[in-house]
Parts: structure tokens; C-alpha cells; sequence
């Protein structure tokens, strides 16, 4: 069974939000899912951009409220 974890990035500007990322995703292991929410407009290009970097899959991307969500999957 996967373990989902929140990362609250509303109101963080750009890096922030990918800095925070990456700190939450070192944190976790390979199966994992991150749910980061952010209101940074960037990050609709920043969060995929760094995930396939990475070799991280977006399993999903929404919006809620002005809030981006993307749940990403480590590998």
C-alpha cells in the first residue's frame, strides 16, 4: 500500500515550492505519493518539469479554489 503525504506550499514563490518538493520527496520511498498543493502560477510548468527530471511520475494534476494539487509518485 502507497503512503500519501500533504506538502502545503500556498503563498511560496518561485523556488521555493520545487525546494520544498524535493526536501518532502527525499523523505519518502520508492511507491510513495506526494500530494503538494501550491498557489505559485509557475509551478503549472516548474512541479512536472522537475518530477521528470527526477524519474518521478504526476499520477494527477487539478486545481481547487486557486489551489495547483499534483500528486506526484517517487521511483
Amino acid at each position: 500500500m502507497e503512503n500519501i503525504k500533504i506538502l502545503d506550499a500556498k503563498g511560496l514563490a518561485c523556488p521555493m515550492p520545487i525546494v520544498r518538493t524535493k526536501k518532502a520527496m527525499d523523505a519518502l520511498t520508492a511507491g510513495d505519493i506526494l500530494e503538494v498543493h501550491v498557489t505559485d502560477k509557475g509551478a503549472l510548468a516548474d512541479i512536472p518539469a522537475w518530477a521528470s527530471a527526477g524519474g518521478h511520475e504526476i499520477v494527477e494534476q487539478t486545481e481547487e479554489a486557486d489551489v495547483l494539487i499534483f500528486r506526484i509518485k517517487k521511483v
